[in-house]
């Protein structure tokens, strides 16, 4: 629901919609959902593009191996041919100069680097537009500060505006959080020696390792940079 309303939201407003995405696993994601969308009529027909030589080829690798995931052959063609993959540098700079509304789905996934900048350079400044994030954006990266209200971004050694609306799906996020994490601890009855956190923000980690040794009574450990242990 949250992706359908800001599709047509911006394709209300004669805009397009760029979305940062990581190349393997959300990328083919989302071109999952965009086509159920687009067989129920959810959403405007407009074109689609993956701009991503490392995403294009894991959808490939996604068709290619459909007994291994709950996807038909047939499932997965369906759902990745709504989008027209880029692959060449030409194609890649030519996009920009297609006319809105579009959605281009390109890496990476925070922003930090890759063909996505290139859009981001084009869209940023145009208020008709979406940059569309789905999921986590660490600190330090350009999603982070432009979730936090970047009133520019420097790209390629200069800043460009930010005018587009700039929005995270969190839902999208494939994080386990808090709660889950515990529940799955419980229900793998595994009694380890020593549990290490070893992802997600400093605030976010101590607080996981705290209801950890509050709930299970585990050695809970954060690693600081360049500190080893041996098992």
């Amino acid at each position: 629901d949250d992706l359908e309303h800001v599709i047509k939201e911006t394709v209300a407003r004669g805009g397009s919609i760029v979305i940062p995405a990581f190349a393997v696993g959300r990328a083919q994601n989302l071109l999952f959902y965009l086509s159920k969308l687009l067989e129920k009529k959810r959403i405007p027909n407009i074109p689609i593009y993956l701009n991503s030589p490392m995403a294009s080829s894991a959808s490939d690798i996604y068709c290619e191996h459909s007994k291994n995931h709950k996807l038909s052959a047939k499932e997965c063609h369906d759902a990745f041919s709504i989008a027209r993959f880029i692959k060449g540098i030409d194609e890649s700079i030519a996009l920009n100069k297609k006319p809105s509304p579009m959605i281009i789905i390109s890496a990476s996934g925070m922003a930090t680097g890759g063909r996505v900048l290139h859009h981001l350079r084009r869209f940023l400044p145009d208020e008709n537009s979406t940059i569309l994030f789905t999921g986590y954006l660490a600190r330090g990266t350009r999603g982070h500060s432009l979730m936090n209200g970047a009133k520019s971004v420097k790209i390629h050694g200069s800043q460009w505006p930010v005018k587009a609306k700039i929005i995270n799906l969190e839902t999208m996020s494939s994080h386990a959080d808090r709660d889950e994490i515990l529940q799955w601890i419980e229900d793998s009855k595994i009694s380890p020696k020593k549990i290490f956190v070893v992802h997600g923000e400093k605030e976010s980690a101590e607080s996981l390792a705290s209801a950890i040794q509050d709930r299970f009574t585990f050695q809970t450990v954060i690693p600081e940079m360049g500190e080893s242990f041996e098992l």
